[in-house]
């Protein structure tokens, strides 16, 4: 190469253009300044390659819109019956009647299942004879004391005109008063046996499960001749019918207790679905449970229930679907917004400069969410904020190039 520059040198390309006639250049100074040629060629050539290339990075163009505060359930909340009764006889047997299976409409007061009672069936019917006899002799009996009562009026009036003694008198007036006494039992007696049909009737009862309110029937443990055991005391056994009235449904949902405070009946709510992905149906807090809930003694909840405000909106839902709950504290309609994923700690943002450099600002944040934070300043509409924040060289000062989606 220096060779060739010498010969370039000969052929007068280094040469200067003045007026006067320069003194020839000697062998030496030219050498030199060809090498100083040289090196800052290689310079430019190593500073061009190794020069910082600019950061990628993704914007979002600041825009005015609607922010919310809000808070959401903590784990999955759940669709439940407002109505919903796990039936069990009261006591045990075998099952004589099914009258249903699972999936019917039942309305209320409808009979579901019975169980073998026909020693008490024959109980009830001997009690109805006993009624049945005892009537007829307060009939038998409450004549006698009536006829007795007639005839003691009689000999009393006798015994005044002197026509029979004293005698016969009391002893009219006895028999009268033992006639009464005998309607009296009678009476009693079918007061008796009144009671015994009762007492059968209710231990009937204890054998026969019927629907306390319309609904469905959601599941049914036991077949027709199999044996049927009620729950004892303080150990849970399946209920014989699962009865739920999916008319009327809510969602159940557990917050942390650190947000309950802020929770109060009545407040708005979305509720969402997994059953039905991409809706949300508005509705309200119902109810706060009063109290907290330790599943997990690092996961202490509060429970919430809240309604929708158009219960045919969701369509059909069945009583069990997952759902999620997310209650709105506070709106601002038309407002400046930043996407909360471009803000770094302090309440700071890169901003895309004019001249190709990104710029750290500070701005004053107001409501916030997951999705979009308010500015109340430091921003303005149409400024570009810096999306990719955890892209490696991001940060104030350095060069960027916008990334095409």
């Amino acid at each position: 190469m220096l060779a060739s520059l010498e010969r370039f040198a000969d052929h007068g390309y280094f040469a200067t253009t003045t007026i006067a006639q320069q003194p020839a250049m000697s062998p030496l100074i030219r050498r030199s300044l060809i090498a100083i040629a040289i090196v800052a060629t290689l310079a430019g050539a190593v500073w061009w390659i190794g020069r910082p290339k600019p950061i990628a990075v993704t914007v979002k163009e600041i825009d005015r819109g609607i922010v919310e505060s809000s808070i959401a359930n903590t784990r999955a909340g759940t669709v439940e019956a407002c109505q919903r009764t796990k039936l069990s006889p009261i006591m045990g047997g075998r099952i004589e009647v099914l009258a249903v299976k699972e999936g019917d409409r039942v309305q209320k007061g409808q009979l579901l299942m019975m169980l073998w009672n026909d020693d008490q069936q024959a109980q009830s019917t001997l009690a109805l004879a006993q009624v049945a006899t005892a009537r007829l002799r307060v009939t038998e009996a409450c004549s006698q004391a009536a006829n007795a009562e007639r005839e003691a009026r009689r000999q009393s009036a006798l015994r005044e005109k002197g026509f029979v003694s004293g005698s016969r008198e009391e002893t009219a007036r006895t028999e009268a008063q033992a006639r009464r006494a005998s309607c009296a039992a009678a009476k009693a007696d079918v007061a008796q046996f009144e009671a015994r049909v009762n007492a059968t009737r209710v231990e009937q009862g204890r054998t026969v499960l019927y629907a306390p309110f319309a609904g469905t029937i959601a599941k049914i443990v036991g077949e027709v001749g199999e044996y049927s055991t009620p729950s004892p005391p303080g150990v849970p056994t399946p209920p014989a019918i699962d009865l739920i009235d999916d008319s009327c449904l809510y969602v159940t949902a557990p917050m942390d207790e650190i947000d309950a405070p802020r929770i109060s009946a009545g407040q708005p709510v979305r509720i969402s679905l997994d059953a039905l992905p991409g809706k949300s149906f508005p509705g309200k807090v119902k109810r706060v449970a009063p109290y907290v809930s330790a599943v997990e003694k690092q996961a202490r909840t509060v429970d919430i229930e809240a309604t929708f405000d158009d219960p045919q909106a969701p369509g059909k839902l069945l009583v069990g679907y997952s759902a999620d709950v997310e209650v709105i504290l506070a709106v601002r309609n038309d407002v400046v917004r930043v996407p909360t994923s471009a803000l770094l700690e302090d309440s700071r943002v890169l901003v895309a400069g004019g001249d190709g450099k990104l710029a750290e600002r500070t701005i004053k944040a107001g409501l916030a969410n997951w999705e979009y934070t308010e500015v109340l300043d430091g921003l303005a509409a149409g400024d570009k904020v810096v999306t990719s924040l955890e892209r490696v060289g991001v940060k104030a000062g350095v060069a960027y190039t916008v990334e095409s989606k």
